[in-house]
């Protein structure tokens, strides 16, 4: 049991280092969070920034995601503790307790936990993420149709209810994180991948 709240905390923690943040930092660009979407995540950071700055926050952003899980996966969890973890490093890159709570959207970190909890969906929800992109060049609805349907793929592979629970919670503050950018896409005035303010 203490091991467990053990590996959720630690999961929040390093779910709050943020990649874009100490990326920008590092190659002296401006701070994600004042600039283009203001969101420090890999898309902003390609906008704000270049494609070496925003492909290590993408990496470190997922890898995030991964590792806690696959520690817990490790230190022998059990699929409510997995989910939980998940949550947890999730949280952390929304709600950094490092950097005033100013996070990013949690795609990336996201898609991390997927990796950890099942690798088969995650490609298909990569694939997903892929095609929408590919169609309609909108990061922000790709997304949200690839998050969308990740429970469902979740549950093709047979995953524990309370991984696609967890999965569940994932999608539904992505929605809430992205509710802007719903309005955006309502209106036309989404920006599009790769496009500078």
């Amino acid at each position: 049991m203490i091991i467990d709240v053990v590996l959720i905390v630690a999961a929040y923690l390093f779910g709050s280092i943020s990649a874009a943040i100490l990326t920008c930092r590092a190659m002296g660009l401006p701070d994600p969070r004042s600039e283009g979407s203001r969101n420090p995540g890999a898309t902003n950071v390609l906008r704000v920034g270049n494609r070496l700055a925003a492909g290590i926050t993408l990496g470190g952003d997922f890898i995030k995601g991964t590792i806690p899980v696959v520690i817990g996966v490790i230190a022998g969890a059990g699929p409510v503790t997995l989910a939980l973890i998940g949550l947890a490093a999730f949280l952390g890159h929304l709600y950094p307790v490092f950097f005033r709570f100013e996070g990013g959207k949690g795609v990336a970190t996201g898609l991390g936990v997927l990796l950890g909890w099942s690798w088969p969906a995650l490609l298909l929800t990569i694939i997903t993420w892929l095609a929408v992109a590919a169609l309609f060049r909108y990061s922000s609805l790709a997304a949200l149709v690839s998050f969308l349907l990740a429970p469902f793929f979740l549950a093709y592979f047979d995953q524990p209810q309370a991984i696609m629970l967890g999965m569940l919670g994932i999608t539904l503050l992505t929605y809430w994180r992205h509710r802007g950018n719903l309005q955006s896409l309502l209106n036309g005035t989404e920006k599009k991948i790769g496009e500078k303010d």
